[in-house]
């Protein structure tokens, strides 16, 4: 394969992962409750723009409501229920401050 078609290569590459990275933002793409909010991104958005968006918000006011819903006994199972369950209360804050780390 020619030089220039390697770099060329190379270059389209960053090009298409580049906004990724930017949109996740060089402040939260490491964070430690990346991970554990993998289950809130079908709904609430990878960076905290879904459904009910949860992005720049209060990760005292997140972990607050997450807390309260892991609380509640639910017969029904609400899906928040359910999911905030799963959580101890250590992890609620660390997905709490990813979320509240996202720009508005």
């Amino acid at each position: 394969m020619k030089t220039e078609t390697k770099l060329a290569g190379g270059l389209l590459l960053l090009a298409i992962s580049l906004p990724a990275v930017v949109m996740a933002g060089p402040a939260t793409l490491n964070h430690p409750g990346r991970t554990l909010a993998a289950n809130c991104f079908q709904c609430h958005g990878t960076d905290g723009y879904g459904l009910e968006h949860l992005a720049g918000q209060s990760a005292r006011e997140i972990s607050g409501e997450l807390l309260e819903m892991s609380l509640k006994s639910n017969p029904r199972g609400d899906i928040m229920n359910v999911h905030a369950l799963a959580y101890t209360p250590a992890e609620i804050d660390l997905i709490a401050d990813y979320f509240a780390k996202q720009p508005k």
